[in-house]
């Protein structure tokens, strides 16, 4: 399957994205937010944005609503990154997971914040079945992160 499904944000959402890593950064989280920094993959600069992790059984999980974005990429690439919200970084490595593990965080991720990124998978929603969600998972990266400092 196509592994380059990707919606470009428009000039509101960076505006939005912006605000939120704003808060995200001076410790205020808008429903769980923080501010993940990527190493880029080319120019080795940190790279940020805001994302929502999602806590499910013991581990935190970051999942692309927007696809193959750019901090997915760089993600691949570097293996991991750090968490920011505040003063408080989390140091942390990443691995994606297969397209058959992640119906069941995608539900429990759209029944947490699909009222603000349900736009981005379509017809999916908290409540597909497990076959809609899977057919669906190769549309958004899901990696485990586990925190080392």
């Amino acid at each position: 399957m196509s592994q380059t499904h990707y919606i470009k944000p428009g000039r509101l959402d960076t505006i939005i994205n912006g605000s939120i890593a704003w808060l995200a950064r001076r410790g205020i989280s808008l429903m769980g937010t923080a501010e993940l920094s990527v190493r880029g993959r080319t120019s080795g600069e940190w790279r940020s944005i805001p994302v929502n992790p999602l806590p499910y059984e013991g581990g935190p999980y970051l999942i692309s609503a927007r696809g193959h974005s750019q901090w997915v990429r760089n993600l691949r690439a570097a293996g991991g990154g750090r968490l920011q919200l505040g003063r408080k970084t989390q140091l942390f490595t990443a691995v994606e997971l297969a397209d058959e593990e992640k119906p069941a965080l995608l539900r429990t991720y759209l029944e947490r914040w699909g009222w603000e990124v349900g736009r981005f998978f379509g017809e999916v929603n908290a409540k597909s079945t497990d076959e809609e969600l899977l057919a669906a998972a190769h549309k958004h990266p899901v990696f485990r992160i586990t925190v080392t400092g």
